[in-house]
């Protein structure tokens, strides 16, 4: 216990305890410990109590005992789960329909697009970073997927009901080396689930049940979807 919190002592008569506070207590956690141990006295209040051997040292034992059940309490707290980042790789990226992704830079969006002979310039590569999980599932590891050669990462937002995929720009880095699991960061992370050699799927760890996909019709957005919908939500993750 503190010794600047406060002085007490502690007198008593045949009608209860007297209790004289010569020094102010320095902070509410010292008033919180005084009050605690005052209030044990009351509940538990007896003859032993009342009687003239009941002296300062009784007091001071019962306020540190209550101040020893706090700090227990403290220690058991645990501590936030978050994801840490063991690693980073360069990866390219088709759906099941063999279509790369196209940065539209107008609209800040991917789109899954068929790209003719010439145009390889076009598509985009992640720097896929991994992620150990606080309580690992099985066959699913946690990812950031940013867009290489730039500060863009694909994020998952709640809009309303329905979550949206999003290209943000992370200009720390170092923000995404450990994620909080309660964090709005966790937005940046997707579940990558093997399914084949090199076939995936990439569900919102934000949006659990959710996925990125792409359209059946070419040319369109890269977007979120339940696995209900009608769009393709595999896809061909090579490392280069």
């Amino acid at each position: 216990m503190d010794r600047n919190c406060f002085l007490v002592s502690c007198n008593v008569c045949q009608m209860g305890l007297d209790l004289e506070v010569s020094r102010h207590p320095l902070t509410m956690k010292c008033v919180a410990n005084l009050i605690i141990a005052m209030e044990r006295i009351k509940a538990s209040i007896s003859e032993p109590v009342l009687s003239t051997d009941f002296q300062d040292e009784h007091l001071l034992s019962i306020m540190l005992e209550s101040i020893v059940e706090e700090q227990t309490v403290i220690e058991r707290t645990a501590a936030p789960a978050q994801f840490s980042r063991t690693g980073e790789l360069q990866c390219s990226i088709t759906d099941s329909q063999k279509r790369d992704l196209i940065l539209v830079q107008s609209s800040m969006e991917l789109h899954a697009v068929m790209l003719q002979g010439g145009s390889d310039d076009r598509k985009v590569f992640l720097n896929m970073a991994t992620y150990v999980h606080p309580t690992p599932i099985a066959e699913a590891r946690p990812v950031a997927l940013g867009i290489k050669d730039t500060n863009l990462y694909l994020s998952c937002h709640e809009d309303g009901d329905k979550p949206t995929l999003h290209l943000e720009e992370v200009t720390d880095k170092n923000s995404l080396l450990r994620v909080r699991a309660d964090s709005e960061m966790v937005r940046f992370l997707f579940y990558k689930r093997d399914s084949g050699l090199n076939i995936s799927t990439l569900m919102s760890a934000r949006c659990p049940n959710w996925y990125i996909s792409t359209a059946q019709d070419d040319q369109q957005v890269v977007e979120m979807c339940e696995e209900s919908a009608h769009r393709y939500r595999s896809f061909n993750i090579q490392p280069q």
